[in-house]
């Protein structure tokens, strides 16, 4: 890469403006265009799902923007089928978040864009998604539907709630966000075990695990887990992970928590489980289909926390999103190794 070679750089999701101007400030080799009017505002903080509707006008220019761009900041929500036919310049792609792999697969980005490199935001998100984790093991420990539900009906009536000191937690998936969670529990006293898709020289102590297995040992975990956390990502190894047999091998009354993503489970084998009471309670940040339908029994089952997809967002997300970016654009510029590159083999 020569040192006056120019990059252009469509950021294709809200940031905020010093955020903007963070990423301008990388390098003069970076042609940095941010057009907020042709940008779906954001619903809440760090919003990167919303879609905008154009005017004919509007759309010739985001197509040419697009047509200019080598470096893309986030998927462009409007124009997900076609993108490979009007980006051919395109030769990064950075997503705001870390689960991409099913949708590359899916839109065929892998193929149809076989010169473009896709990282990811892995470990953005390990920080709220842990205090998620630790939030609601907490609930369900201390009681908190039935301290809610008593409230609402003006009921008071003393219990005994328990402690996490002591209690096991099984962690499916220790890459950055288990580490967190893990470590998090440890400072809970809690005992942690931990499933990792590949072990050999990995310190379980240095990922502040009691213990470390490999995922021909699922089930040793699962039978010792009061509190499971799933965070392992979709591939097709991993769909439908935990079914009926695996839910049944879980302690009675231990609660499942999953942040990694709906396929996981298999949903009507934990609805059952739940139903019997064999699993105490849920606490589910992903489901199979977002959002699930109204009629789905998860919405209204007194021992489920529904949490729409949002425990990974915080109000910190584009700070560090950010900076990730910035990180690896100085080391794009420099031709150096990406951080965070997606194997589209893996999906992950």
């Amino acid at each position: 890469m020569t040192a006056d070679s120019r990059h252009t750089v469509l950021i294709a999701s809200y940031l905020e403006p010093e955020h903007v101007e963070q990423i301008r400030q990388v390098s003069p080799q970076l042609d940095v265009v941010y057009e907020p009017g042709l940008i779906a505002p954001p619903r809440y903080l760090a919003d990167h799902y919303n879609v905008i509707t154009r005017t004919a006008e509007q759309d010739a220019r985001w197509r040419e923007l697009l047509g200019r761009a080598d470096i893309l900041f986030d998927f462009d929500q409007t124009h997900r089928e076609d993108l490979p036919d009007l980006a051919p310049k395109l030769r990064w792609l950075h997503a705001t978040s870390a689960g991409i792999g099913q949708t590359v697969r899916r839109l065929a980005y892998d193929r149809r864009l076989p010169n473009t490199v896709f990282t990811t935001s892995s470990g953005v998100h390990a920080r709220p998604l842990a205090d998620f984790c630790l939030m609601s093991m907490l609930a369900f420990a201390k009681g908190l539907h039935r301290m809610l539900n008593d409230q609402r009906r003006h009921h008071w009536e003393r219990y005994a709630g328990a402690e996490l000191g002591g209690r096991t937690l099984g962690i499916v998936g220790v890459g950055r966000i288990g580490t967190e969670v893990a470590r998090l529990a440890k400072a809970m006293d809690m005992n942690v075990l931990g499933v990792k898709r590949t072990v050999a020289g990995v310190d379980a102590a240095a990922v502040h695990l009691d213990e470390l297995y490999g995922p021909g040992d699922l089930h040793t975990v699962l039978r010792r887990a009061e509190y499971l956390v799933l965070i392992t990502p979709h591939t097709d190894e991993t769909e439908h992970l935990i079914g009926a047999a695996e839910l049944a091998l879980l302690p009675a009354g231990a609660v499942l928590i999953n942040i990694g993503r709906g396929a996981l489970i298999d949903e009507l084998a934990l609805i059952a489980a739940l139903r019997s009471g064999h699993l105490g309670g849920a606490a589910l940040d992903v489901f199979a289909e977002e959002p699930p339908a109204q009629d789905n029994p998860l919405w209204d089952m007194p021992n489920v926390l529904v949490s729409p997809h949002s425990a990974s967002t915080s109000d910190r997300e584009n700070a560090r999103i950010t900076e990730l970016f910035c990180r690896n654009l100085r080391r794009y510029l420099a031709g150096e190794p990406l951080l965070n590159v997606l194997n589209t083999d893996t999906l992950y």
